[in-house]
């Protein structure tokens, strides 16, 4: 069993790994007690998140390559459109998350019983539809198309869910939710963020009831650079707040997980940023997760970070990188889990 701490050590999803078990046994390591759940490392096609499988799209017979990219930054990217005569159908549809996921449960499993650690959970990450949709077909085709990759994502969900009951998380990746809210003039942020959970929480009501789920809003990590450099912490929380008060019952939402600096930027130190947390309102059994670990960042400033993202949430939170760790080397990669761990264990 897991060791009573009152922080615990998340980690977002990827880990530089040569295949899931060593990825498991790396985050097992680098977390001890404070690791609630542990992913496949999205290794291999999942490494650069969607882009592999947005470039799949390349073959699929009912879409054409609009435009090419090499997904070297943020404008560097392909555009697909449905061909003409052709129909965009959900049954012609498979981003494999479902047999990536359930090909690694056998090892989660094994590594569990292992480790007599009974509490853990298999974490499996989920791209937002709304994330799909537009890097493949921009804000237009986003718009169209964006129900068919809703249901296929649905479709996978339910088939892990159906296959591992509750030894499954479900983690929904946000980056598109929370750039838009950061771009999105401060007086038309409230509708927006209704707008913007509405279309979550349709993909939530498609999975069976007592599907478990955390959410992990992102600021990009492309190539490790972020596209989102938010002035405060407002926008996450009003997109957060939306997504509490829209939760569909029946699904609990354990976490979420906010990061509090992008790419390879420090965290902020500035009071002013974080203030905004003490407006958020999370359910009581939803655990928020504060993405502050940059491993280039000194300990007093973190744990300087840490301070302040506590003082103004006004609760214990838990600890993580702002996003996963697949960009860094794996050298890197374990500096951030040292400092996540050190922070898990200054805690009284």
């Amino acid at each position: 069993m897991r060791p009573r701490t009152s922080r615990s050590l998340h980690f977002v999803g990827s880990i530089p790994a040569d295949g899931a078990e060593e990825a498991m046994r790396s985050m097992l390591s680098w977390g001890g007690p404070y690791v609630r759940s542990v992913t496949d490392g999205e290794v291999g096609d999942q490494g650069r998140w969607i882009a592999d499988l947005v470039n799949g799209f390349a073959e699929h017979p009912d879409l054409t390559l609009v435009s090419k990219g090499e997904w070297s930054n943020y404008r560097d990217i392909p555009r697909f459109r449905v061909r003409r005569g052709h129909r965009l159908d959900a049954g012609h549809l498979d981003f494999r998350r479902d047999t990536d996921a359930l090909a690694a449960l056998p090892v989660f499993r094994a590594l569990r019983a292992e480790s007599r650690r009974d509490d853990l959970s298999f974490q499996v990450g989920i791209p937002g539809d709304l994330d799909l949709a537009l890097f493949t077909f921009g804000p237009l085709g986003a718009l169209r198309h964006r129900a068919v990759f809703r249901q296929v994502l649905a479709r996978e969900i339910r088939h892990v869910h159906a296959e591992a009951g509750d030894d499954v998380i479900f983690q929904i990746e946000m980056p598109a939710e929370l750039i838009v809210m950061c771009r999105t003039p401060r007086p038309l942020c409230g509708i927006m963020a209704v707008l913007l959970a509405r279309g979550v929480t349709k993909l939530i009501r498609q999975t069976l009831t007592g599907t478990r789920f955390g959410l992990h809003l992102c600021l990009g990590d492309l190539n490790h650079e972020s596209l989102g450099k938010p002035r405060t912490t407002r926008p996450l929380v009003q997109i957060a707040n939306a997504l509490a008060r829209q939760w569909p019952p029946g699904r609990p939402l354990e976490y979420l997980h906010a990061p509090l600096t992008g790419g390879a930027d420090p965290v902020p130190a500035e009071p002013a940023y974080y203030t905004p947390l003490r407006d958020l309102h999370l359910h009581p059994r939803t655990r928020f997760i504060a993405g502050l670990v940059q491993e280039t960042s000194t300990t007093a400033r973190l744990r300087h970070a840490l301070e302040l993202t506590e003082t103004a949430y006004g609760e214990p939170v838990d600890i993580a990188a702002g996003c996963g760790l697949a960009r860094r080397t794996p050298e890197a990669a374990a500096a951030n889990a040292e400092l996540s761990r050190m922070l898990c264990e200054d805690a009284p």
